[in-house]
């Protein structure tokens, strides 16, 4: 299932073998196995487009993930295995306490963004969140970028103490013993109010009763009277929106990507790339403008854009004509000319129709220790030496098998499904989605052949065909432009095990643990987790 860089075998293998460490023998297969699932639905529930799982994202420690939804939510769920439950006798029983995957807890939600109206355009803005990036974090606190098409929103979390009042003034006991006399003559104070934080850490105002001037105390007294108190036991997260960025791209917004120097970031529309200060929200610096002078003239667009995970200055972006492109910010401030071009050159005669559709990048990833960049178009993924821009050290195939169906897949717009990609943290293998809600994962050591089919499924190694559901949006394309005519859905295909394709549940997104084997995806509404 692999390919090395056509012309220059030798040269290829080499350092595909460096990116994972070793030039031994390839590593063995991984056996993946279920792990968690989150948002499961049964059989035959019809699943809101609301809720359909559009970005996720591990932060660099592995102990958080994010997900966001076409609604407009964003959710947080925080590893849970580090802390054992078991009691001290129970470990002690046990014979040996071997090394635990990582799990996962849902920790809070909240609603990122609402859906807008640009009334100079008439156009309406989805709430659909389409990159979440988790930023350096600051003491307890988390904080992370997410998107929409047009406007960006740094959030930070914090757990914050519940207080509630204890005690406020009369007991029952006392209310009961004194009470007719006393419960008669209390009456609210309609000006008076004691705020509280409810349960989302949003200040509610309590009304305080007070004695009426009517009211006669008993002789004696009332022994019990106290002031009340506040106290707190619980604590819960509370998401705040610290700065909004908005205003800056008149496209649609498909990557954002965080810097290595903890300041600044980047986000990129179609035609155009901004620098931001992550401080700043009301100024933000065009490095990148592909747009023509006159728009008949477009053949590109920008579909994704990452930084360095190391070098500040260097960052890269893909285009629908299937290059990537690296830039230094150093040589100018306006980065219209790149430093290195990656782009494969086709043999001659092998152009069709379908050739610069399928050419196009939908996402793109850096390793982590920058040399690599994985590249995930219609029918592969690519793995790119940065020192080496002619053709990639290996190839992944994997929808060769729908080559004789691009026809097809073109009239009912799966041709434009957007697949993303991820690499493992050690740099061995890559993985990515596909249709009938598959993902696969492959070996990029050198001379390494494993190639995994797997099912986002609770047995993900049984591999068989969902049920159909509710056809999804279509995607435009802006080069080529929206199109009306529209077929039924696509007749479904044999898919790799001779079963049939569903190219209305299709697993577009998945991220990797940054420290290990486990894999996280979204297939529609559920949020999957398998480890090895």
């Amino acid at each position: 299932m692999i390919s090395s860089a056509s012309g220059a075998p030798a040269a290829a293998g080499a350092p595909v073998a460096t990116a994972a460490g070793s030039d031994d023998a390839p590593l063995p297969a991984l056996e993946w196995k279920f792990s968690q699932v989150f948002g499961e639905r049964a059989i035959g529930e019809e699943v809101q487009e609301v809720d359909i799982i559009s970005a996720i994202e591990f932060d660099k420690t592995g102990e958080h993930l994010a997900t966001g939804d076409r609604g407009g939510r964003v959710v947080l769920f925080e590893r849970t295995d580090g802390r054992d439950q078991r009691t001290r006798r129970e470990l002690e029983r046990a014979d040996f306490v071997g090394p635990r995957h990582p799990e996962y807890r849902y920790s809070t939600e909240f609603q990122s963004h609402e859906p807008e109206f640009d009334y100079l355009k008439s156009l309406e803005i989805e709430e659909k969140i389409n990159k979440i990036r988790w930023c350096q974090t600051a003491n307890a606190a988390q904080f992370l970028l997410s998107t929409n098409d047009k406007t960006i929103k740094l959030w930070k979390v914090t757990e914050k103490k519940l207080k509630q009042v204890k005690s406020l003034n009369l007991d029952s006991g006392a209310i009961q013993r004194n009470g007719n006399a006393m419960a008669n003559s209390m009456v609210l104070n309609t000006k008076g109010f004691a705020p509280r934080l409810s349960m989302n850490g949003v200040a509610v105002n309590r009304p305080i009763p007070f004695i009426s001037p009517d009211f006669a105390f008993p002789p004696g007294g009332f022994p019990s009277l106290h002031l009340p108190a506040l106290w707190s036991n619980e604590t819960a997260l509370v998401a705040r929106c610290r700065k909004v960025y908005a205003n800056a791209h008149a496209y649609h917004i498909n990557s954002i990507s965080n810097n290595s120097d903890c300041e600044t970031f980047i986000s990129a529309d179609d035609l155009r790339i901004n620098l931001w200060n992550i401080e700043v929200n009301d100024q933000s610096f065009n490095i990148v403008d592909i747009k023509p002078t006159n728009m008949e003239d477009l053949t590109e667009v920008i579909t994704s854009a990452e930084f360095h995970p190391n070098h500040c200055n260097i960052l890269a972006y893909s285009s629908s004509k299937g290059s990537i492109r690296l830039i230094d910010m150093r040589q100018s401030a306006l980065c219209d000319r790149h430093s290195k071009l990656f782009e494969e050159t086709e043999p001659p005669g092998a152009r069709s129709f379908f050739t610069e559709i399928i050419a196009s990048i939908s996402d793109i990833k850096f390793a982590r220790g920058g040399r690599y960049i994985l590249s995930r178009d219609y029918m592969t993924l690519k793995l790119w030496d940065v020192n080496m821009e002619s053709v990639p050290v290996a190839t992944f195939k994997v929808h060769e098998h729908l080559r004789p169906k691009l026809y097809d897949l073109y009239e009912n717009d799966s041709i434009f499904d957007k697949f993303e990609c991820c690499l493992s943290g050690d740099g061995m293998r890559v993985a990515t989605g596909s249709y009938s809600n598959l993902f696969r994962v492959f070996g990029a050591t050198s001379g390494s052949e494993e190639a995994s089919t797997l099912e986002a499924s609770k047995t993900p190694n049984r591999r068989v065909m969902a049920t159909p559901s509710k056809p999804g949006s279509r995607l435009a394309n802006l080069a080529r432009g929206r199109r009306d005519n529209r077929r039924g859905s696509e007749n479904p295909g044999p898919d790799l095990n001779g079963g049939v394709h569903d190219f209305t549940s299709k697993l577009l997104h998945l991220a990797w643990h940054p420290a290990a084997n486990l894999i996280a995806c979204a297939a529609s509404n559920s949020l999957y987790m398998y480890y090895a």
